[in-house]
């Protein structure tokens, strides 16, 4: 049992180094992500957002928020990053990096996003940006604390 345990820590440092990323993909997924950004159709709101979401194969899908009339079915740069990402098959995430003209705080996900973002692992990074491209790392963990997720159903 004890060499299941080692190897079950082994596999699980493995894991996180591959999940680790260099400040040189660290900037380049929030220049993808501001990119993105460009991109945001927030005729409403006027708050663009953009995400761009790395793949554990490496893949970057990029996504931006989408607003709607009816405020209610707009789609926020995060989910639209998830859904393009899982509609091409990849469901396993290294990191996001979300991005937003906010010069004074560091833009952070809504309530739904971290949901979403939720059911594809707890363990993994997202970027937080302010307009200068500074940031700050949080997991999926950190930011939604004792979460609900395919566990809990039976």
């Amino acid at each position: 049992m004890d060499g299941v345990k080692s190897t079950q820590e082994v596999l699980h440092t493995k894991d996180q180094s591959l999940r680790h990323l260099s400040q040189e993909e660290v900037k380049k997924l929030i220049n993808q992500s501001n990119e993105a950004k460009k991109y945001s159709y927030s005729p409403y709101s006027k708050f663009r957002v953009g995400a761009a979401l790395l793949t554990l194969d490496n893949r970057v899908f990029t996504g931006c928020n989408v607003e709607n009339a009816s405020s209610n079915l707009g789609v926020c740069a995060e989910r639209n990053a998830i859904a393009k990402a899982v509609s091409e098959g990849c469901k396993d995430f290294r990191a996001i990096a979300i991005a937003s003209d906010l010069s004074d705080k560091f833009i952070s996900p809504c309530g739904g996003c971290r949901q979403v973002m939720r059911e594809f692992g707890c363990d993994w990074d997202v970027y937080l940006t302010k307009s200068d491209c500074s940031y700050t790392k949080m997991t999926v963990a950190e930011l939604l604390p004792v979460s609900f997720g395919s566990e809990h159903l039976s």
